[in-house]
């Protein structure tokens, strides 16, 4: 009797340890805007105000001053940060997942979650969705289904939204249809926040955290906003109107010293703009990331709701950036700082907020969030793990970010560091060359890689990108 008493209480405390470290594995949320630049971000430095539910994560967490993506395109970044990878171990550079080209071996991130006895969801756009066709469907996309047990779609009426539409460019760049598409169409939409396809998708994601919230989970958020078409109700409009809006500097002769190939597929000019077009063109950006905020801020309402605050790891970033007029650029594809740099915030249970200017990479998500779940990583992936950064904001895991683009056939190349950013068209530089003094010239006007006084500089970088690609492309895929 006493025997069994004994072996009857060892199991009770065993029995009680497990579930205690499974009680233990935090969970994770990982929200992702679509196309948004920091600059339209407060804490990042907007005057406007536009985030305060992005701004008060920020101030609960770690916010990244130097974060950058891996191709300032939605499909290739995407895949890159999933997959662990970047675009040129995969060659993926069009609108895929990526699985395609890393095999159905390789574990992405939810994915090892997954296997290692998570729930994982993904809500909306995590891998690439063709914004607004697969949003006006409610289609999957290039979504990848071993990298979730379930998937919802959450589906918007886009530019064919009941409310009050304007096209903002006079000349669509590639002939889409004028009312809507890939262009920039502003529409002042009729109706609350539920009858798009972001309002849905914070409901959804609401309801997820509800019903799973005994954990563990890894939940991915995706907003399409401010992706084009920029649509949102209409009260979210009335802080930005925009005869207020402010026009970036516009500097003569500008693209004089900038090569053929690093002028922006969108300009003001192919897109023949006026000022107004501009000026309305921020507006409905900023119109857009502000819904976004809003349905940001319910979805962390309610994990604060549920008592979910003390044991989930929350990442919130953009898959990359946006030109809004910069150097007359619109848009994404460019590697200048508007449009390679993104918003990257990571909050983690018990550790204290801070302000890290480390180099940080997309693509070093999938490493650090692993380790700080105490996972082991299944395949070599080329991404950094940032986690020393959540206990020391002062520790450097990169000198140097790494971003890389492809237009008209021409491969960029990014290197960003302290001092510098230097791009360089094709792997030779034949197709040109950027260096900018980001100290002295931030907003990157001065164009210093003809100048012979930093031939030894532009001779690093050429030499540092490419020991980059020979590492990137040295993997066992």
């Amino acid at each position: 009797m006493i025997v069994k008493r004994l072996l009857s209480l060892v199991l009770l405390i065993i029995g009680g340890q497990t579930l205690a470290q499974e009680k233990e594995k935090p969970n994770v949320l990982f929200i992702i805007a679509d196309d948004l630049t920091a600059n339209a971000v407060s804490c990042y430095g907007n005057p406007l105000k536009i985030t305060p539910n992005i701004d008060q994560l920020a101030a609960e967490g770690t916010r990244y001053e130097r974060a950058y993506c891996q191709f300032p395109v939605c499909g290739p970044s995407r895949a890159s940060f999933m997959s662990g990878y970047y675009p040129h171990a995969t060659e993926t550079f069009g609108y895929t997942s990526g699985r395609e080209n890393i095999g159905p071996d390789k574990v992405t991130w939810s994915q090892l979650f997954k296997n290692n006895g998570y729930y994982t969801a993904r809500v909306s756009k995590i891998y690439h969705m063709g914004v607004p066709g697969d949003i006006e469907k409610g289609s999957n996309g290039a979504d990848d289904a071993a990298s979730w047990q379930e998937r919802f779609n959450s589906q918007g009426p886009e530019w064919k939204a009941e409310g009050d539409a304007e096209l903002v460019q006079n000349n669509p760049y590639n002939e889409l249809e004028r009312k809507g598409g890939n262009v920039m169409t502003i529409v002042k939409a009729s109706g609350d926040d539920l009858a798009h396809s972001d309002g849905k998708t914070a409901e959804k994601a609401s309801e997820l955290l509800r019903a799973h919230k005994e954990g563990p989970f890894f939940f991915g958020v995706g907003f399409v906003r401010p992706h084009v078409p920029f649509v949102a109700p209409r009260n979210y409009f009335e802080a930005y109107p925009y005869r207020e809006m402010v026009l970036p500097p516009k500097v003569i002769g500008d693209w004089d010293d900038i090569p053929a190939n690093g002028i922006n597929y969108v300009t003001t000019v192919n897109a023949e703009m006026s000022e107004d077009q501009e000026r309305k063109a921020i507006s409905g950006y900023y119109a857009s990331v502000a819904y976004m905020d809003a349905q940001v801020g319910k979805v962390l309402k309610t994990l604060k709701e549920e008592g979910l605050e003390d044991n989930t790891i929350v990442i919130f970033t953009s898959d990359h950036g946006f030109h809004l007029g910069e150097h007359e650029f619109w848009m994404k594809v460019s590697l200048h700082e508007e449009s390679a740099k993104v918003p990257l915030i990571i909050k983690v249970p018990g550790k204290a907020p801070a302000v890290c200017r480390s180099f940080a990479e997309l693509i070093d998500l999938y490493p650090t969030v692993a380790e700080l779940a105490g996972l082991e990583l299944p395949n070599e992936i080329q991404g950094k793990s940032l986690a020393k950064t959540l206990d020391d904001p002062n520790y450097e895991v990169r000198d140097m970010a790494f971003t890389v683009s492809k237009y008209r056939g021409v491969e960029a190349f990014l290197l960003r560091s302290d001092r510098w950013a230097y791009i360089q068209y094709g792997e030779d530089g034949a197709g040109g060359q950027e260096l900018f003094d980001m100290v002295n010239d931030p907003q990157q006007f001065n164009n210093l890689a003809t100048n012979p006084q930093f031939s030894d500089q532009v001779a690093m970088f050429q030499e540092r990108i490419e020991e980059r690609l020979a590492e990137v492309r040295d993997n066992d895929l």
